[in-house]
């Protein structure tokens, strides 16, 4: 394996804390949803974080695929992060809301498909939390 970028992120404080970007970009106070207990307000959370994250890099290789297609196409994605509680704590799940502009259904769900088995984040998902994809061909 080739490392071709490395982020770094570090936390103070946990989900009543800071996270900060090594270069700074990132720099955010977190809380706890106020679902959770928390203040509510302009906070956010690790499962925001993880859902921009996941819905970047799903888009990234959704794109990816259709070029390989020759499909030009733009998909909104929306990464839905739930964290649940199970017996042992608690697990996080997702749902990936795929909106496909130009193509048809079938299309756009063999492309998530594709871009399911190609993202970095799905591959690291897999076997370990419940992803669900949502996909729909809507009208340009």
């Amino acid at each position: 394996m080739e490392a071709l970028y490395t982020a770094k992120a570090t936390s103070t404080g946990g989900r009543s804390g800071n996270v900060k970007s090594a270069d700074g970009v990132i720099n955010l106070e977190l809380r706890p949803p106020k679902e959770m207990g928390g203040p509510g307000g302009n906070y956010s959370n690790p499962e925001q974080l993880f859902a921009a994250g996941y819905a970047a890099c799903f888009s990234g290789a959704f794109g990816h695929m259709a070029l390989q297609k020759n499909i030009r196409v733009r998909p909104i994605i929306t990464a839905e992060v739930t964290i649940n509680k199970d017996g042992e704590g608690f697990k996080l799940s997702v749902v990936m809301d795929i909106k496909v502009p130009g193509v048809s259904q079938k299309e756009a769900e063999e492309l998530a498909e594709a871009a399911h088995q190609f993202c970095p984040y799905s591959k690291a998902t897999r076997n370990n939390i419940d992803v669900k994809l949502k996909v729909e061909a809507v009208e340009k």
